[in-house]
């Protein structure tokens, strides 16, 4: 994986040094996986601001519902098992996302797998 900004190589580190690991962009992410904002960064700075204000902030749980046809946009997504957003995969990709800790509950998929019930 290549880490092009400051922001994205420090969050790898944290996940590195938290043992977190593996770590992916949102727009990667499968329908019914969840994982924790690591880091939000683009190189546009209009989507980053945007996407700060609508609460994709480090720290908060986050989980792919679903995506569009043929895999394309919009992808559709839930913040802190509160608020649904539809994004466009620019700005999914700007959002890095590491595995849920151990206290998060609920069901859900290790990062970047589906969902299965």
């Amino acid at each position: 994986m290549k880490l092009t900004s400051e922001a994205e190589r420090r969050a790898f580190e944290l996940g590195c040094a938290v043992g977190l690991g593996f770590t992916q962009p949102l727009g990667q992410m499968r329908p019914g996986s969840a994982g924790r904002i690591l880091v939000v960064s683009g190189g546009d700075r209009d989507i980053e601001r945007g996407l700060l204000e609508m609460g994709f902030v480090e720290g908060a749980r986050i989980e792919v519902l679903h995506r569009g046809w043929l895999n394309r946009d919009p992808l559709a997504v839930r913040i802190n098992q509160t608020m649904t957003v539809a994004l466009r995969r620019c700005e999914a990709n700007a959002v890095l996302v590491g595995p849920l800790l151990e206290r998060d509950t609920g069901p859900v998929a290790p990062l970047g797998e589906p969902l299965v019930s």
